[in-house]
């Protein structure tokens, strides 16, 4: 049954991960290493909410079993006298029963696979990552120019990191009171990882303690969704011209430089490689317009071509990602405004503006209209406030718990009360549950934080596919980052 849970938990976070890794990237066009790269770190920290709580429930197995061994019976004599004769009784204590947990996985595998995940993480963030997010943006033609392009780049990245490491080995050798050796040095980078990863969980755990219970607090009005949604369609029109625009631009370099190298010159191999990234429409009138043009255009460089590569590629990017996403915001203000309407309709049937077509067969006989209307006018609201007082709840309780660890004796932490609680009566399947729960809601605000961080359109997470491979890799590294911590 062990091995069963075990399998299930790591297939069940396999398809977990894939499926994200399918809803942000596009797994068609994006380069294989940065897929794998990028799965393998959420991968990996999802499964810490999974697998963590079955590692709880054999610890506590386990310490049973060695308390339960080294027991030594204790004898206590008690004399009782009577006017015919002495009984002497004898009371010897009954060892602990111990009983294994449905999910009891045998000894040396969490070790071991504790082990395995910790140093394949590092390997990631600080190795294969990094390099793969270079790797991604270089705009070189080659595999060699781009390989060349990654480590020049991380040489600079963390030539500046080794400099202060060392500066600071020095500084620690030379003082008479500390001795350095190799176990020390290894001691002293993992703990530097694991504190910079314990800053990094701090500020994404308190904002996500507060956020969460907020936006589901809101998300129960239709009036704020509906200003929120205008507010972000006014911003996001803004950033899609821009990107238009700058897309038009990029292309008239393109539409120049396309010019400029003719088709027996040795750099047209980098232009035709250049022009496959370019939208059907600005590709096709580039074509037809070499012919009839003049050659009047300076020559490019060859890094001069890496450089527009290197443009185009986040131009076409930026263009298709806004695209998608006013379409997708239009369709929301479509459906809140629906809402807004629908709410005094006397039939209690839901209306939309803008019907479909086709309906599946879920909204034909379990989502019907008056369905969905008792839904979105009614049940919604009192459903997302409800969640929002829960999880507001959980977030107090996690504070205080946060608070209170290091208090012992007495125990003040609410979920080491309910896990005490729980041991004692050897409810392991509730106290497996206990502690998903708890390790689940503190991974969701720390990792829906990460996912929400933008900064510009630098880095970005955006759904339905229109999310590049830079940001993909720099969330999978910020999410391995806390994983330790969490």
């Amino acid at each position: 049954m062990s091995a069963a849970a075990l399998s299930v938990v790591v297939f069940v976070v396999f398809l977990l991960a894939l499926y994200l890794l399918q809803r942000y990237g596009d797994l068609r066009k994006q380069q294989r290493m940065v897929l794998l790269g990028t799965h393998l770190s959420w991968y990996l920290c999802f499964l810490i909410v999974f697998v963590l709580p079955l590692d709880v429930s054999t610890t506590i197995y386990n310490q049973c079993i060695h308390d339960s061994l080294n027991h030594t019976p204790s004898v206590s004599q008690g004399r009782l006298l009577n006017q015919h004769n002495t009984n002497s009784t004898f009371k010897t204590s009954v060892p602990k029963v111990c009983e294994e947990p449905w999910s009891y996985i045998a000894d040396g595998i969490l070790p071991v696979f504790w082990r395995v995940v910790y140093w394949t993480s590092q390997f990631l963030t600080w190795l294969l990552l990094p390099f793969m997010q270079s790797y991604s943006q270089s705009g070189a033609f080659s595999t060699v120019g781009k390989i060349k392009t990654a480590l020049i780049e991380n040489a600079i990245y963390y030539g500046t990191y080794l400099l202060i490491f060392i500066a600071l080995l020095v500084y620690v050798a030379a003082h008479p009171k500390w001795k350095l050796s190799w176990t020390a040095i290894q001691t002293i980078g993992i703990t530097a990882a694991n504190t910079w990863g314990l800053l990094l969980l701090v500020l994404l755990l308190s904002y996500g303690l507060v956020e969460i219970p907020r936006s589901c607090w809101f998300s129960s009005s239709n009036d704020f969704l509906l200003a929120k949604t205008y507010f972000k369609v006014a911003k996001l029109a803004a950033e899609k011209a821009a990107a238009e625009e700058n897309l038009a631009n990029v292309m008239e370099e393109v539409a120049d430089t396309c010019v400029s190298v003719r088709f027996n010159h040795s750099l047209r191999k980098c232009v035709d490689t250049i022009l496959t990234k370019c939208p059907d429409k600005y590709r096709e009138e580039m074509g037809s317009n070499v012919e009839s043009s003049q050659n009047n255009s300076i020559l490019p460089t060859k890094t001069g071509l890496v450089n527009l590569h290197k443009k185009v590629i986040s131009a076409v990017q930026a263009e298709s990602r806004t695209w998608v996403q006013w379409c997708i915001l239009l369709d929301q203000i479509f459906h809140l405004e629906d809402v807004a309407k629908n709410q005094s309709c006397p039939q209690r049937i839901f209306t939309h503006s803008f019907p479909s077509a086709h309906h599946s067969w879920i909204q034909r006989f379990i989502y019907t209209p008056t369905v969905e209307w008792y839904w979105e006018c009614v049940c919604r609201r009192v459903f997302y406030r409800l969640l929002a007082v829960i999880l507001a709840l959980l977030s107090a309780a996690v504070i205080w718990s946060e608070c209170t660890f290091f208090s012992t004796h007495p125990v003040l932490s609410l979920f080491a009360v309910f896990v005490h609680k729980a041991e004692q009566q050897h409810i392991y399947i509730s106290m497996e549950m206990l502690c998903f729960v708890i390790i689940l809601f503190m991974c969701v605000c720390v990792y829906s934080t990460v996912f929400r961080i933008r900064f510009f359109n630098y880095y970005h997470l955006v759904p339905h596919h229109q999310t590049d491979a830079y940001s993909l890799q720099f969330s999978g590294m910020y999410v391995r980052r806390v994983k330790c911590s969490v």
